[in-house]
């Protein structure tokens, strides 16, 4: 086993298959969710007579709505409590390796194939319960998880902007050097502030 640093967290797997499975550049999930995202609801204006007032309304609630679904899948299955070894190592593999090795570029982000397969099961599933507007509101989801991504690996991977989104570095870098129980969301801390898992900001304690 590969000794783990900073920048690289090892292996997870004993099967290179499932190993390589694990890693990914960030463009081709980015690409993936993005694409998704804006052709969709585009498609559902074109071939569903879809409304583009209403498409749009739909994609941005669409896009509120991930951000509360990556909060709660953060907070309650990332930091799940690990009262049995398999509930540890799930926790590992999915979020536990990230905590150890936050640069890890490659594992910032789904892999390709999986990349695929979740994007087109949301929009499935969101044409399947909302009808023809739900390729508008899952378009939106897809949208709200590419923003995710691409500020997860910004945070990781770039220096803070000398501007207000600086407090989005701020907010995710407490989460992990500070207080792991606190700043959830990534994206956004709205409803870090909503549930009250806001974290203390250290200069200030």
């Amino acid at each position: 086993m590969t000794k783990k640093t900073v920048e690289d967290g090892g292996r997870l797997f004993k099967s290179d298959f499932l190993e390589v499975m694990t890693k990914t550049h960030i463009a081709f999930p980015l690409t993936s969710f993005y694409g998704f995202g804006i052709v969709v609801p585009i498609l559902g204006v074109i071939y569903y007579d879809n409304s583009i007032i209403m498409s749009v309304v739909l994609a941005i609630v669409g896009i509120l709505f991930f951000s509360l679904f990556e909060y709660l899948i953060h907070r309650y299955f990332y930091h799940m409590t690990e009262s049995s070894k398999t509930r540890e190592r799930l926790v590992y593999i999915f979020h536990g390796v990230h905590h150890e090795s936050p640069r890890d570029k490659k594992r910032l982000a789904l892999p390709p194939l999986l990349s695929l397969i979740v994007a087109s099961l949301f929009i499935l599933m969101y044409w399947g319960l909302f009808g023809d507007y739900g390729l508008a509101f899952g378009g939106g989801f897809l949208i709200g998880y590419a923003s995710y991504l691409f500020a997860h690996y910004a945070v990781h991977v770039y220096k803070p902007p000398k501007n207000f989104l600086k407090e989005v570095w701020k907010h995710h870098n407490i989460h992990h050097y500070v207080d792991p129980q606190t700043a959830y969301g990534v994206s956004s801390p709205l409803w870090d502030h909503i549930f009250g898992t806001m974290p203390k900001d250290p200069k200030k304690v």
